[in-house]
């Protein structure tokens, strides 16, 4: 007996202390992770080119891991407000990708960057270069090539007014026609309303009608 009281005692005051060192240590995680959180960093700098040290203008600047950032303006200059810890990813056609890290201890709210970037060479396919054998040849070929036509060329010819009277003229149903079939499709519509539209393929009178057309060649004929 005396030893579980022994046992007891020892768990209790094991059990204590671990408890209270646990909340301890989170409370000053919490203290920490509330102080990082309230650094907010406005920064203002320019991106330059690392070989003449020319503004790069357009760049991107973004905050890796998040949905936002800006872009450099003609001269270079950007403006952006992230966190402290935070990753600024630049980025621009013909050049690589460069990081920067957001250092956590910067002593005013403010911070002004000079971002250099290094120029990235881009591979371009191979082109063949091919010479025609006489100058009437190439400008034979020359003239004879198609050019294809832009969206609004081809919009304005299929828009074209002689283009839709000769396609006008193809069409079998007049105004008349038109109105009859439309009259036709509303009135078995509402035939069929609120339920299954009729299906011929289990109507023994149209296949009666199917069946002697196909005995007396009808159907050849058409």
């Amino acid at each position: 007996m005396r030893k579980l009281k022994v046992f007891f005692v020892v768990f209790f005051v094991v059990f204590c202390a671990v408890f209270f060192s646990s909340h301890l240590a989170l409370s000053q995680v919490n203290k920490v992770d509330s102080v990082f959180e309230k650094q907010v960093v406005q920064i203002a700098g320019i991106a330059v080119s690392g070989d003449s040290l020319a503004p790069v203008s357009f760049a991107n600047v973004l905050i890796k891991g998040k949905y936002s950032g800006t872009m450099s303006d003609f001269s270079g200059f950007f403006s952006i407000v992230a966190k402290a810890g935070d990753t600024l990813i630049f980025s621009s056609f013909g050049y690589k990708k460069n990081e920067y890290v957001i250092p956590d201890t910067l002593p005013s709210k403010q911070y002004s960057l000079i971002q250099m970037m290094d120029r990235d060479t881009v591979a371009l396919p191979v082109t063949d270069i091919k010479v025609w054998p006489t100058y009437a040849q190439f400008k034979k070929a020359f003239l004879n090539t198609e050019v294809p036509g832009s969206d609004l060329a081809r919009a304005e010819k299929n828009l074209d007014a002689e283009v839709i009277a000769k396609k006008a003229a193809n069409l079998h149903l007049g105004a008349s026609g038109n109105q009859k079939l439309m009259l036709g499709q509303r009135k078995s519509r509402l035939y069929s309303a609120g339920q299954l539209p009729p299906n011929n393929l289990l109507n023994p009178i149209a296949w009666m009608k199917f069946i002697k057309a196909w005995k007396e060649g009808k159907l050849g004929n058409q």
